[in-house]
């Protein structure tokens, strides 16, 4: 038994369309939530995969219809992917830009509630990069993969040649 031609474009629109909603939820609940999942991240992931796989293919469960919704997906992901490599304002809306954390060995409080970040996950970040102080860290950065990213004072005054030498530029913009 056939899908027609008005049922696959039909499932095509609507896999656009529940991609592009799942896309803007995922960016309004924070670089955190992306960053590194919980079981129940992953929990929410599953449930919302469910969720919308009916949305997309409406009542055509055959292979065609799958295979279609699944194309669609993939294309979407691929052109969303190139146009942000290529497109510098279209980057900066679909993933956000980093955040600042803390300054000169000082919490931004603010910065922290607004991304979601608790001092336990700073202070592990901190850890993973050997800084055992707040006041020790020159700047930490929230990235727009959901890790945290720190600097010594030490690193800071290497100046340009430094790997991060980019969150130095961040730094003097913001």
């Amino acid at each position: 038994m056939g899908t027609s031609w008005h049922t696959l474009g039909e499932i095509a629109f609507r896999s656009t369309a529940v991609y592009l909603l799942v896309i803007f939820g995922i960016r309004l609940s924070g670089k955190r939530e992306v960053g590194q999942m919980t079981p129940f991240d992953l929990t929410l992931l599953l449930l919302l995969s469910n969720s919308v796989q009916n949305a997309m293919t409406g009542p055509d469960t055959s292979l065609a219809g799958g295979a279609v919704a699944a194309c669609t997906l993939l294309i979407l992901n691929f052109l969303i992917g190139r146009f942000s490599g290529t497109n510098r304002h279209f980057r900066k809306f679909v993933q956000g830009k980093p955040t600042l954390l803390v300054h000169n060995g000082e919490v931004i409080v603010d910065h922290m509630r607004r991304e979601r970040v608790s001092m336990d996950e700073l202070k592990r970040a901190m850890r993973e990069h050997n800084i055992n102080d707040v006041s020790q860290v020159a700047l930490a950065v929230l990235e727009v993969d959901g890790t945290i990213s720190c600097l010594r004072f030490d690193d800071v005054k290497q100046g340009a040649d430094h790997p991060h030498a980019h969150h130095l530029k961040f730094l003097q913009k913001h």
